[in-house]
């Protein structure tokens, strides 16, 4: 369905409160900036901007939903023979190798970083989301396995591919951090990659196989 124009203008709307609001915090901290500031540069009302981001929090992590769902849209697109492991391996692999920015892979990712750091608030909504991650990933595999709900098996899986996703994110965020070249953080990243895949085992790597349709 087409895009209305009222839903275009509520959408551009909000993605420019968003813009503005990640180049106040870039620039001047998190926790410095408040909500004033912010509906001030971008010429709306302080209630516009809560309508749009209920919490300060969302402001910076405005595109949150999307990262929650990743990791279960790559065990859904899964290709056949295929595992849940496997897809999120051949998908992080993908991202790395060429240099990315979805995956942190960019110059100016430090200042992102530096800005969750620097502001407790920050790094506590980074850890619900990880949970998030780990939930939503949860309910997709135990749906793709067919798996019950007193199996503790998804659970113990999407912690297994959880920790492969944050490894990743971490050592990146740590090298960028460091002022390192993005390609070059790219072929450690890859590496990396490697030898996450040793250390799972075959419980992990074959589980959610895609059968033939």
């Amino acid at each position: 369905m087409a895009e209305g124009l009222r839903e275009r203008k509520k959408r551009e709307t909000r993605q420019r409160i968003s813009d503005i609001a990640t180049g106040l915090f870039l620039e001047h901290g998190f926790v410095t900036v408040t909500i004033a500031e912010v509906a001030e540069a971008a010429d709306v009302s302080v209630n516009t901007v809560y309508n749009y981001f209920p919490a300060k929090e969302d402001l910076f992590f405005d595109r949150s939903a999307g990262v929650v769902e990743q990791l279960s849209r790559w065990v859904r697109g899964r290709a056949k023979g295929e595992s849940a492991a496997g897809a999120v391996l051949r998908e992080l692999r993908a991202d790395v190798e060429s240099v990315s920015p979805r995956v942190g892979l960019m110059e100016g990712y430090d200042r992102f970083m530096r800005c969750i750091q620097e502001a407790p608030p920050l790094r506590s909504r980074l850890w619900s989301m990880q949970q998030e991650i780990h939930d939503h990933l949860e309910s997709t595999l135990r749906e793709e396995a067919g798996a019950d709900a007193a199996d503790p098996l998804p659970g113990l899986i999407a912690g297994q591919i959880a920790w492969i996703h944050q490894t990743v994110f971490v050592h990146i965020g740590r090298e960028m951090v460091a002022g390192r070249n993005p390609g070059k953080v790219s072929r450690e990243v890859l590496v990396l990659l490697d030898d996450i895949e040793e250390l799972l085992s075959p419980n992990v790597l074959n589980y959610a196989v895609r059968g033939a349709e």
